[in-house]
């Protein structure tokens, strides 16, 4: 299973790509000669209409090679090109504009966005949107609080939302529509476990809604679901499936408890009582202190962050209509976008470790784990995994997309194209680059694998 959904993940996406930059080569008259998906030797293929369309050895990239590209890193790596001059001709890709040549260097990438939102628009319209299948509240940030709905903070930690205004609560999605749309005004909230109902009065702005959607935390054991390697929770021995119970010998409920225990103490030694196969264990270990900004008020402090993912609810599957996918699979690519730009700044910043990194082991587990889970998570994930190969390939490196469209930019600047020297030189160190970064992913999961 593991293998297969890997060569599907891999195959797909890297196919969807070069279509992209394939299907642009032709549409402004590029003349390509070669379509390969994957690396290295060629394993099989066939001619038509002046392309030769090609499956590589290594299944962990693939190219278009368009006439008078000039690309001698790509023709040296996949065997390509004779050696010989070629005479310019008007299907060559450097005859053709500046704008249009960066059509072509963006199109894979365009691909790729468009691959992800067609997938989560089709879960949303086949399946429906996945909601956290809980109707328990854990506790109320009355830091995100606006105006007028303070008197949420009276429900009780652990207390059953039945209904929001007039929307019955069934799982957490009724819990977030039921503040977005009701009409501004006065609103009850009922609850149960103990009964009881509160009234606030909803804002009108969109915004503000959302704060009090991200004020209201649902119940979750706190139960760890994976370990970051490297991090506090890795050097100490945490293990996914472990659940807290206690911080500094304090009783935790729920998880946000626990996280806010560790957020108090920054760079402080911790002491965690964990529950793990019917035994209670001890582990010490120190929060690292992290940089963050409020999201409402924007105050910077520092808190403590020990590498450990939340175990959340499961989910459920609620309908959607054509209108409601379209836009839901729209909303989607948009917050996978930011969470992977997140991701990559704080890598950049410091804020994560290196060690995050994964290569093609943690794709295939990835891919293995999101295909036994089903079609709808599986597509999903391959929508994710899109956005993420897309953002890749715009990073400014040589070889890659991005570095591309630097040369391109370059050359609309001065007006005139970088050398082909400079272009060879900066491409190998691109190369140097990219084979640094996949021995860095390579080696993290053999140290994951490793338990180190």
């Amino acid at each position: 299973m593991t293998i297969l959904a890997t060569i599907i993940v891999l195959g797909v996406l890297i196919f969807v790509h070069e279509l992209g930059h394939f299907w642009a080569a032709k549409w402004v008259g590029i003349r390509v000669e070669r379509f390969s998906i994957g690396l290295g030797p060629r394993v099989w293929g066939f001619h038509r209409d002046g392309t030769e369309y090609v499956l590589s050895a290594i299944p962990l990239g693939g190219y278009v090679k368009m006439a008078g590209m000039g690309d001698e890193v790509l023709e040296a790596i996949e065997g390509g090109g004779d050696g010989s001059e070629r005479q310019p001709r008007e299907s060559d890709f450097d005859q053709k504009s500046v704008w249009e040549r960066a059509l072509v260097i963006s199109a894979g990438v365009i691909m790729n966005m468009l691959f992800a939102f067609a997938a989560y628009t089709i879960v949303a319209a086949v399946w429906g949107s996945a909601e956290m299948d809980t109707d328990r509240l854990a506790q109320v940030r009355a830091d995100f609080l606006p105006e007028g709905v303070e008197a949420l903070e009276e429900i009780p930690s652990g207390a059953r939302l039945v209904r929001i205004g007039d929307r019955e609560v069934v799982h957490w999605g009724d819990v977030r529509r039921g503040i977005m749309e009701a009409p501004s005004g006065p609103m009850a909230v009922h609850f149960d476990d103990p009964a009881g109902r509160v009234e606030v009065v909803l804002p009108e702005s969109e915004g503000q809604r959302n704060q009090v959607v991200r004020s209201l935390n649902w119940w979750a054991e706190a139960r760890v679901l994976d370990v970051e390697p490297g991090s506090p929770a890795a050097r100490a021995g945490l293990q996914g499936g472990d659940l807290i119970v206690a911080v500094e010998g304090v009783p935790v409920a729920h998880w946000w408890d626990f996280q806010s225990a560790v957020r108090e103490r920054p760079g402080q030694e911790t002491e965690l009582t964990v529950e793990r196969d019917g035994g209670e264990l001890t582990r010490v270990l120190t929060p690292a202190g992290v940089e963050e900004r409020h999201p409402i008020t924007g105050e910077m402090r520092t808190v403590g962050q020990i590498g450990v993912f939340q175990d959340a609810p499961e989910a459920v599957y609620v309908g959607m209509g054509p209108g409601e996918a379209v836009i839901h699979g729209f909303n989607e690519t948009v917050a996978v976008t930011g969470l992977i730009l997140g991701f990559l700044r704080d890598l950049v910043t410091g804020q994560l470790s290196p060690r995050n990194l994964g290569s093609i082991v943690t794709i295939g587990e990835a891919s293995g784990q999101a295909a036994q889970a089903g079609m709808a998570v599986f597509l999903q994930f391959m929508a994710l995994f899109s956005i993420n190969l897309a953002i890749l390939n715009l990073l400014p490196i040589p070889i890659l997309d991005g570095g591309w469209l630097v040369f391109l930019a370059i050359e609309a600047v001065r007006g005139k194209p970088v050398s082909v020297e400079q272009r060879l030189r900066w491409s190998q160190v691109g190369f140097v680059v990219i084979l640094g970064i996949m021995a860095l992913a390579l080696g993290n999961d053999f140290l994951r694998l490793l338990g180190l």
